[in-house]
C-alpha cells in the first residue's frame, strides 16, 4: 500500500515509519523538518519536504497518490499553544483540513490522525478514560486536536472517508528530542546526564499515563491498515506521578543528588490516564513495555548517545 506519513521525520513518526516499511509498505514522509531530522528517515523511503498549511501539498499528493495517510504533524508543545494560540490552531486545525482536503482530491479514503487523550480530555471524572469521556480541552492544543477530530468525523460523513484519530496518553521513548518535542523523560534524561538536575514542578504528584514509542507506533500500524473510523485512546491505563518518574530514570542513570522541586505550573492537569480497551477488543491491541521498563531502556538510550 502506498502510505503517506506526515510527520515521519519526527519522533513517533520515524518508529512508525520503520514498521510500515518493514512490512512492504511504498511509505512516503511528509515533512517540513522544523522538528523531524533527515536522519531519521531510512533507507528506501523517500522524503518530502512540505509544510502541511502550504497550498503546495495536495500538488504533492497527486505526485504521490497515497492510499492512507498518518497524520502525526503538529504544533504539540502546550505551553507554546498558550503563547500563541494563533500559530497552534493553523498548524493543527488548518493544517490538518489541508491534509484531509488534499487526500480528498485524490480518492485517499483512509486517515489515521494523532490527537491527545490528556489534552482532549482535560480533568476526568473518571479514572482512567474512556473515549465516551467529556471532552473538555484546557489549552489551546487540546482545543485544536479536538477541532482536527471533528474535521475527521466531517469527512468520513460527508466525504466516504475512513477516518481514525489515535488518543495518545504522553508518548516516551528512545528518539524522543529533549529541545524540539515536548517531553519530561527526554528533558529530565539530558538534565541528568548534563550534571544540571531536573526541577520538578510543585510537588510532583501530578499524575500522567506513560506509553512506549514502540506500543504506540504498532497501534499507529495496525491502524493504517484497517478501516476502522472514530477515535481509539493509546495509553496503558496506568498512572505514573512525576516523583516516581524521576526516580526510575536517576537509579537508571546513576543520579544519587535530591531531586529538586520548583513552583507548580499555573492550570496544568492534576491527573491523566485513559482506558485503552476499545484499542484491545478493536485490534487486540495492549501495550507490552511496563513504564519502570521502558524508562530504564530509555534512559541508557539517552546515556549511550
Amino acid at each position: 500500500m502506498r502510505i503517506a506519513v506526515i510527520g515521519g521525520a519526527g519522533f513517533i513518526g520515524s518508529h512508525s515509519v520503520r514498521k510500515l516499511a518493514a512490512k512492504g509498505h511504498a511509505v512516503t514522509v511528509i515533512d517540513d523538518l522544523s522538528h523531524g531530522k533527515r536522519e531519521n528517515i531510512p533507507a528506501g523511503v523517500t522524503l518530502e519536504v512540505q509544510d502541511i498549511r502550504e497550498p503546495a501539498l495536495v500538488q504533492l499528493f497527486e505526485r504521490v497518490r497515497p492510499e492512507a495517510v498518518l497524520h502525526l504533524a503538529a504544533q504539540m508543545d502546550v505551553r507554546k499553544s498558550v503563547a500563541d494560540p494563533t500559530f497552534d490552531a493553523a498548524v493543527n486545525v488548518l493544517g490538518t483540513v489541508n491534509v484531509l482536503e488534499s487526500a480528498r482530491r485524490v480518492g485517499c479514503k483512509r486517515i489515521v490522525f494523532a490527537s491527545s487523550g490528556g489534552a482532549v480530555y482535560g480533568e476526568q471524572d473518571v479514572f482512567p478514560a474512556t473515549e465516551s469521556h467529556a471532552r473538555r480541552p484546557l489549552s489551546p492544543y487540546g482545543v485544536s486536536k479536538l477541532c482536527g477530530e471533528e474535521y475527521l468525523s466531517h469527512y468520513a460523513i460527508v466525504h466516504g472517508m475512513h477516518t481514525l484519530a489515535l488518543r495518545y496518553a504522553n508518548v516516551y521513548g528512545p528518539g524522543q528530542d529533549p529541545h524540539g518535542e515536548a517531553g519530561v523523560v527526554a528533558i529530565f534524561c539530558e538534565k541528568m546526564l548534563r550534571g544540571d538536575g531536573p526541577v520538578i514542578n510543585g510537588d510532583g504528584l501530578q499524575t500522567r499515563d506513560y506509553v512506549h514509542v514502540d506500543d504506540v507506533s504498532d497501534l499507529n500500524v495496525l491502524g493504517v491498515e484497517s478501516t476502522y473510523t472514530g477515535a481509539l485512546n493509546v495509553g496503558t491505563g496506568k498512572e505514573t506521578d512525576v516523583v516516581v518518574l524521576a526516580g526510575h530514570l536517576a537509579r537508571a542513570l546513576g543520579w544519587t543528588k535530591p531531586l529538586e522541586h520548583g513552583p507548580g505550573k499555573p492550570g496544568e492537569q492534576r491527573r491523566s490516564v485513559i482506558d485503552a480497551s476499545l484499542a484491545r477488543k478493536t485490534f487486540g491491541w495492549a501495550p507490552r513495555i511496563e513504564v519502570a521498563e521502558g524508562l530504564a531502556a530509555t534512559a541508557r538510550w539517552f546515556a549511550s548517545r
